[in-house]
């Protein structure tokens, strides 16, 4: 029997969990507060796990299967990244979250936490699922990017200047964040010796860049899609892009989640390089060079 065509038990539970999460998030029913308030955090875990399952069944292998301890660790770097981005947005104030009851500082802090532990894993898991496709097999063959030490040095200062522009003009430069952070890391990466984006690129090889950021697109738009009716949630203020919303996000808003599947994959190869943690491997293998 070929294992790889059966669908496993994880993927299984996921779907069990998307299947009690989702109603809990949206109907909120009275005397189930708990469950209801913490409902993303089992759609996100089923979420990945049924994706997981689909990569496993697809092509034999998967984050998970490839190496568990890596997998799980994929959630605990989420965390610190993502505050990463709360932080950027102290600044650009575009996105507010609604609750339903007030929360202590302690109590936010732990919720927001757990909740966002999901991010890195959802984005590479997804993005593994999209570079299994045959429609992304021509983006294997593109003109490569000329990659130099030097390349890559302007590439990190072009990174904090847009950064510092997101801080003091955040009204105009807003866009800014979901690319500078991707430029300043990967870039970083390459430096290291580490695998990197740009590698990629500087050999033709533009279908992981795709594949992330068809990914965080699809995440995109069951973030979007399960936020709507759930209660805590989030909405938006985007200066001069406040229209034709699809859910609570305007429609010109998902263009960034492009380039953020990027910045999560350099984000995560980045914080498992300097805390000396195992990877797991992305895209069938991961070849890098120092420069």
């Amino acid at each position: 029997m070929n294992t790889a065509r059966i669908f496993p038990m994880r993927g299984c539970a996921g779907l069990a969990m998307i299947a009690v999460g989702w109603p809990l998030a949206w109907g909120r029913p009275s005397g189930l507060e708990f469950l209801w308030e913490n409902a993303f955090l089992l759609l996100w875990v089923g979420y990945t796990l049924v994706v997981d399952g689909l990569n496993y069944r697809i092509t034999g292998t998967s984050l998970y299967s490839r190496n568990r301890w890596a997998f799980a660790g994929l959630f605990i770097l989420s965390i610190p990244m993502w505050w990463l981005f709360e932080f950027f947005n102290l600044f650009l104030r575009n996105w507010h979250y609604l609750h339903n009851r007030p929360l202590g500082t302690v109590e936010y802090v732990v919720r927001a936490s757990v909740h966002f532990s999901i991010v890195i894993p959802v984005v590479l898991s997804t993005a593994e699922l999209w570079a299994s496709s045959r429609l992304l097999m021509r983006t294997a063959y593109l003109p490569a990017l000329p990659v130099s030490r030097r390349n890559l040095s302007a590439l990190v200062l072009t990174g904090f200047c847009m950064l510092a522009l997101v801080i003091v003009v955040p009204r105009f430069a807003f866009p800014l964040v979901w690319i500078s952070v991707y430029l300043i890391m990967d870039a970083i990466n390459m430096l290291q010796g580490a695998p990197s984006l740009l590698f990629h690129f500087s050999r033709g090889n533009w279908r992981p860049a795709v594949a992330l950021a068809l990914g965080a697109l699809t995440c995109g738009f069951f973030w979007e899609m399960w936020n709507f009716y759930a209660l805590p949630k989030w909405t938006y203020t985007i200066p001069f892009f406040d229209f034709f919303h699809v859910f609570e996000m305007p429609l010109p808003g998902y263009l960034g989640y492009l380039p953020f599947g990027l910045e999560v994959y350099a984000l995560y190869i980045f914080l498992v390089t300097m805390c000396g943690l195992k990877r797991t491997g992305l895209y069938g293998g991961e070849r890098y060079i120092r420069l």
